[in-house]
């Protein structure tokens, strides 16, 4: 099995037309996802990066949305057109697009931890 040194996930989530948050295949998420693929493999990155496929990142309304793990970056609003910078300046660069990224108090689900909701399940219980 392959020692990926990062990975990506790409939102492809696809909601009804007449949900409020829109989803990222509406907004081009799947065309992302094919772009990051194909183009990583060009630069011969498919053992190094590994580009994923997701469902719901639950950012909708900042569609097409991906994270690069294990730096936690957020980029919102990402279309074919920036991928390669993406690809560029943060994958090979260790850059982050800074004009892409969601900041952190803007993720929504922020100040979340995993002892706070199990807390918070007990509680319920």
């Amino acid at each position: 099995m392959a020692d990926f040194e990062r990975h990506l996930f790409i939102c492809v989530n696809e909601r009804s037309e007449d949900d409020a948050r829109g989803c990222c295949v509406s907004r081009g998420g799947k065309d992302v996802a094919k772009a990051f693929k194909k183009r990583l493999y060009a630069r011969g990155l498919k053992r190094v990066v590994r580009a994923n496929k997701a469902h719901c990142l639950d950012q909708c309304a900042r569609g097409t949305v991906l994270v690069v793990y294990p730096e936690a970056v957020w980029y919102g609003g990402v279309t074919v057109d920036d991928v390669d910078e993406i690809i560029e300046e943060h994958i090979l660069g260790g850059r982050p697009v800074e004009r892409l990224v969601i900041p952190a108090s803007q993720l929504t689900g922020r100040g979340v931890s995993i002892e706070n909701a199990v807390a918070s399940h007990k509680e319920e219980e």
